[in-house]
């Protein structure tokens, strides 16, 4: 892992992305403050498609635990939720 400034990045591109494409990752910064990294697309397809929505990792769950025989109705999953704890909520301060 390396870090560049962006001023050095403009000149050497190339050799960085040389580097990217053999699996190291490049960090971009600023004034000595991190702001980008640079990866391969290949780092980045697989970064992008392990992250789900919460709502679509609950779905992918339900689905491999139904294939498993164990098929959660909506009520026993609501039966699961914490109601010992007092949830307060108001819009005012």
């Amino acid at each position: 892992m390396e870090t560049v400034s962006i001023a050095e990045a403009k000149s050497h591109l190339s050799q960085l992305i040389h580097q990217t494409e053999s699996g190291e990752i490049i960090h971009l910064s600023r004034h000595g403050k991190p702001v980008a990294v640079l990866v391969s697309q290949k780092q980045y397809d697989r970064l992008a498609k392990a992250v789900d929505s919460p709502w679509k990792a609950i779905v992918k769950w339900r689905a491999r635990a139904s294939l498993q025989g164990d098929d959660f109705s909506d009520q026993e999953i609501d039966t699961w939720r914490d109601r010992t704890a007092e949830r307060v909520f108001s819009w005012e301060e």
